[in-house]
Order: C-alpha cells, then sequence, then structure tokens
C-alpha cells in the first residue's frame, strides 16, 4: 500500500506557517522529524511508480526532497522555513527533459506539475525556434485530452508584445511569448489526505509526457535536427 500524507504532517505545517522562527522550530522538532519521515516514504513511493511509466533518476526520498530550511540571503522574507514540503523527481539521462515537481502545503497550497520553468537563454531561444518552425506540433501537444483534463492551459509568465527577434503579428506569438512552459495544478487539503493522492498525482505525471517527449526532442537538437547528444 502507498504511504498516504499523514493528517499530522499538514497540522504541523499549518502551524510552522503561524509560527515560523527559530525557537519554535526547535522546540517542536520532534514534529518535524515525523512529518520529515512521512514524507520521505510518500517521495519513495512516488518515485518507485513513476519508474513504472518514466525513466527516473535513482534518487531515496530524502534526496527527492528539497530542504525545508530557507535560503534568505537574497530575500527580503526573512522567516527561516519554508510552509510545506516540496521536492522533485528528476528524469533520467541527458536525452530525457523535464521534472516532475510537488509541494505539500495546507489550506489547499498543495500544488503539483512539471514542465520548464525559467530555462536558460540557450534553451528558450531553441524552443522558440521551434514553435515558430513547427508551431502545430505544440498546439497538438497542448490540445492533448488527457493533459487538458489534468492541467488545463499552459502556464508561465510572459513578454508582453513579441520577444526578440518575432513579430507581434507572428501566427505563432500567443506561444512565443512565454518565458517559461509549464503546467501546474492544485490539490486541497481533503484530497492530499485522501487514499488516492498518489494515484492522482502519478497519472498527472503521465499526462506530461507527450509534452516532455516533445520538448526532449526540441532540446537535445540543434536547429537543423542534429543531436546535441554524443
Amino acid at each position: 500500500m502507498s504511504t498516504l500524507i499523514a493528517k499530522e504532517t499538514l497540522s504541523f505545517l499549518k502551524d510552522l506557517a503561524k509560527n515560523n522562527n527559530k525557537p519554535w522550530f526547535a522546540d517542536q522538532k520532534a514534529r518535524y522529524i515525523i512529518a520529515h519521515e512521512n514524507m520521505i516514504s510518500f517521495a519513495d513511493d512516488l518515485k518507485k511508480e513513476m519508474s513504472k511509466h518514466d525513466q527516473i533518476v535513482d534518487q531515496t526520498g530524502k534526496k527527492i526532497l528539497f530542504r525545508i530550511y530557507r535560503d534568505v540571503r537574497f530575500s527580503k522574507d526573512k522567516t527561516p522555513y519554508k510552509n510545506g514540503f516540496s521536492g522533485q523527481l528528476k528524469r533520467d539521462t541527458a536525452r530525457l527533459r523535464g521534472g516532475y515537481y510537488f509541494a505539500i502545503q495546507p489550506n489547499g497550497q498543495t500544488f503539483i506539475g512539471g514542465g520548464f520553468w525559467k530555462p536558460d537563454s540557450k534553451d528558450l531561444a531553441r524552443i522558440r525556434h521551434e514553435i515558430a518552425h513547427d508551431t502545430e506540433a505544440f498546439r497538438d501537444v497542448f490540445k492533448n485530452d488527457k493533459l487538458l483534463e489534468r492541467f488545463g492551459s499552459l502556464q508561465g509568465d510572459q513578454v508582453k508584445t513579441a520577444p526578440k527577434g518575432y513579430k507581434k503579428d507572428d501566427p505563432a506569438i500567443d506561444l512565443l511569448r512565454y518565458k517559461s512552459y509549464f503546467f501546474a495544478k492544485n490539490y486541497s487539503d481533503k484530497e492530499v489526505l485522501s487514499g488516492g493522492f498518489l494515484d492522482s498525482v502519478v497519472e498527472d505525471y503521465i499526462s506530461l509526457r507527450p509534452w516532455f517527449d516533445l520538448m526532449s526532442d526540441v532540446l537535445t537538437t540543434d536547429i537543423n535536427g542534429v543531436s546535441l547528444i554524443d
């Protein structure tokens, strides 16, 4: 049986959001350890299930999870801890691009997703070039019934008019304007605590595969379609 997200895990996170300071956290360290172990088990099971459907980097649940401690050096928000547990399943080998993200946070703030968040300038240029030259391949993926059912439309920040090198009236300008290309969805606390949560997340991730497969083909080749991977 797959690991369930424990009610106590969400309760700890709710209390942490109200008491996000080091003295409180130190006093509640035992609760944190229990919640963290629950999330490690969940991440382990999630990786196990996703490995049946995709080639996933072989990491322990502990490695999949991000640290709960925030890096506040360059942030105006100086609260020392994140208000949720988050992590990422990475696709294995240089030929497989994309990753599966999850963030468990109470009060309906849990979300999962995947895609290409703020790709570097080289990757972004390659994506836009391919969109301009093979727009229908992208539109076909975005119209995939399963993807639409589970995530809805593409998300990501966009430039206001047109990116440099492209015209405002380009037929693909609605896609070219994106600076990030990802899909995400929220879950209620009731859904997170349900017995079917992990299975639902797996089905969400599976629906992203056509998108990841297209982007893997694009980002591992040059503009002439020649492989960049040895």
